[in-house]
Formats: structure tokens, sequence, C-alpha cells
């Protein structure tokens, strides 16, 4: 886990527990399974449930002037313009960015400047671009997030799609918790609105599953010791998958 990561999560930790209590909304709890030597005689049910919602900054925008839409760049060092407005990002705590970027669903990356370079070969790429608070969980009104697809070197576009998609803020791939701490799995779904479209999100971790049709974070308490594949999954209301290239990530984390 990287510096930047490092600071996140442990900023994150001391903002949420020090954090007012909120009601747990859409709860479903679990029987545990299997018979590992490591868990305690009674286990405690599994649960997944959101918190109720308060907003953040829901008038904070995120522009993105560079990459263009489809623009092309040479393979190496490619621009990235960002522009914040109604956001207090000078006043971030330092080293702990606000603003982070995913590109083809990989984990994210936070930003300590709206104006950056990647390192990137020959490939067809998006960038999703988005605000967080000060927990780390992404900022989710319209205009807090930004996305743009764009070619470096001899690539083509991706086809044409009119279907929404994930871009996945936590967990990152391989993030490790330790026992009785919660997991939380926070997204964004881009280009449909849950409601009006009909969407709804699937989460699968190992034989567990919850659904829900809207983006507040989903918090995961009580998982046993072990490693799980989290896979997350934007699906239509009559359970078909849609066809877009990032409409499904997962991503393993561990219980130790």
């Amino acid at each position: 886990m990287n510096k930047f990561l490092g600071s996140l999560f442990l900023t994150s930790l001391i903002w949420f527990s020090c954090s007012p209590d909120k009601k747990r909304i859409n709860e479903k709890v679990m029987d545990q399974t299997g018979d590992s030597l490591q868990q305690t005689e009674i286990l405690s049910k599994v649960a997944f449930f959101q918190l109720e919602d308060s907003t953040d900054y829901p008038d904070a925008i995120l522009e993105l002037y560079t990459p263009l839409g489809n623009q092309v760049f040479r393979p190496g060092k490619v621009p990235f313009e960002f522009n914040v407005k109604n956001f207090p990002l000078e006043d971030a705590t330092p080293g702990v960015p606000l603003l982070f970027t995913t590109i083809n669903g990989a984990d994210p990356v936070g930003q300590l400047s709206p104006i950056f370079q990647k390192e990137l070969t020959e490939g067809t790429y998006r960038v999703v671009g988005y605000l967080v608070d000060e927990e780390g969980l992404a900022l989710k009104n319209f205009g807090n997030y930004v996305d743009r697809d764009f070619l470096v070197g001899d690539s083509r576009a991706f086809p044409y799609s009119a279907e929404p998609f994930l871009a996945v803020n936590l967990p990152r791939n391989e993030q490790s918790i330790s026992l009785g701490e919660e997991l939380i799995i926070d997204f964004l779904v881009l280009g449909g609105d849950m409601k009006l479209d009909g969407l709804k999100v699937l989460v699968e971790i190992n034989e567990f599953t919850y659904e829900i049709d809207q983006m507040s974070p989903i918090r995961v308490e009580n998982l046993p010791l072990g490693s799980y594949q989290v896979k997350i999954k934007l699906l239509r209301k009559d359970g078909k998958e849609l066809e877009g290239p990032f409409s499904s990530v997962s991503k393993t984390i561990h219980v130790r």
C-alpha cells in the first residue's frame, strides 16, 4: 500500500470513529458458514447495511480539461488537468488526497494536485475522476465526478455504448482489514441513474450476497478470518447483466 493510501485509510478510521452515530438502513443479516478453527465457537452474524445519507459538498464540481474525448496521445507521459470548484481542496490534510482517479477499473490513485501526468502504454483508456469526503468516501452528487475516454498510440476507441458502468472506490485489491473491522464497499454508477434507469448493484463476498438500488456506501461487519473475493456487479432490475466493459469489478480482500 503506498504512502497516500496508508494516510487516507488511517485518517478515515480516525474520522469515522469520531463521527456521530447514524441510523442503519437496508440491513441484511446472514449466518456465517464454515468450521475454521480460527473462528470463535459462537459465530456472529454477518451484516450488510448502509447508513442514513448525509450528503457533503452537494455543489462541488469536478471538471476535466485534459484529456478531451477520444484524444490521442503518444505512449509515455499523458497529461491530466482537472478543475475543482466549490470544494476545499486546498484545505486537505497534508499528504491526504481528496481527488482520486481510476483508469480502466483499476484501483484508484490519490492525486495531491489537479494537474499531473501518468505513464501509459499503447491502449484505450477510460479515466474516472472523483472527489472524496473526510472519511475517504466518494462524493456522489451530479458534478462531483467525471469520466473520459482517450487513446494512447495506435489504438481504437471503445465501441459506442450508452450503458452505465461502475467505478469502485473501496475496497482496494488485496486490502486487509482487522477481524472485527467493517469492510466498506464504496462505488459510483456513471452514465446512468440507478432509479430512473432501473438499475441495482449486486455484491457477492464469497457465499454472501447483497443487493441495493442506491449508491450509498455498503458496510459489512463480522466477516470471519480469511480471504474473500468481492464482486460488484451492475445489473438491470430484472437481474440482466449489462454488457459494458466496466459493469463488473472484482477485488480480493483479507480479514486478518
